[in-house]
């Protein structure tokens, strides 16, 4: 027998021997069992002014006013909105979001959001954003869980879901554009 059949043979009686103690122990094998089923809820177009350092960890990211959203829910984004963002250690850029933002929908009604969420880039694309050059959704990971509260009759079907936002495009200390969804 050669080396590289024995290495499988090793490997085969390994995978046997996990296999056994699996059926033995009576767990059963785990499945989805059920699936989301995201439904497109709104774009929104942050204006950004430049952030604030506070600690070698925290950015407080001030939203301006001028931002909008567009789609099931229409407005335009009013102060106070603002980002607290923890720098969390590793390679690139890594960042842990913490946001309110309050939205004034066309019919003047008042929504509140808040949402934390993450952000990644490698190296590379963590030097662009720094830079304040334009990232896509493509550069960098950006996914927010956002919530809703309001008294609106109207909109307070908002109240009882569950968002998911993803990042279109974001320069730093100038707008951030996310793709909200509710999960179904």
């Amino acid at each position: 027998m050669s080396k590289e059949e024995a290495m499988i043979h090793v490997s085969s009686l390994r995978f046997a021997v996990l296999a056994s103690a699996v059926l033995l122990s009576g767990t059963p094998a785990i499945a989805q069992s059920t699936s989301l089923n995201p439904e497109y809820l709104m774009t929104v177009y942050i204006q950004k002014n430049p952030p604030l350092l506070a600690d070698t960890n925290l950015i407080i990211s001030r939203d301006q006013t001028g931002g909008w959203i567009k789609g099931k829910v229409s407005g335009r984004i009013l102060e106070p909105s603002v980002d607290w963002v923890t720098v969390v250690p590793g390679d690139g850029l890594r960042l842990r979001l913490d946001a309110r933002v309050t939205i004034e929908t066309d019919e003047h009604e008042i929504i509140y959001v808040t949402y934390n969420g993450r952000m990644h880039c490698d190296k590379e694309n963590a030097a662009r954003f720094r830079k304040g050059e334009v990232i896509k959704a493509d550069d960098c990971y950006l996914i927010s869980a956002p919530i809703f509260q309001t008294k609106s009759e109207k909109y307070s079907w908002l109240n009882d879901v569950q968002a998911v936002g993803k990042m279109v495009e974001y320069k730093n200390g100038d707008h951030l554009v996310y793709d909200l969804f509710v999960v179904r």
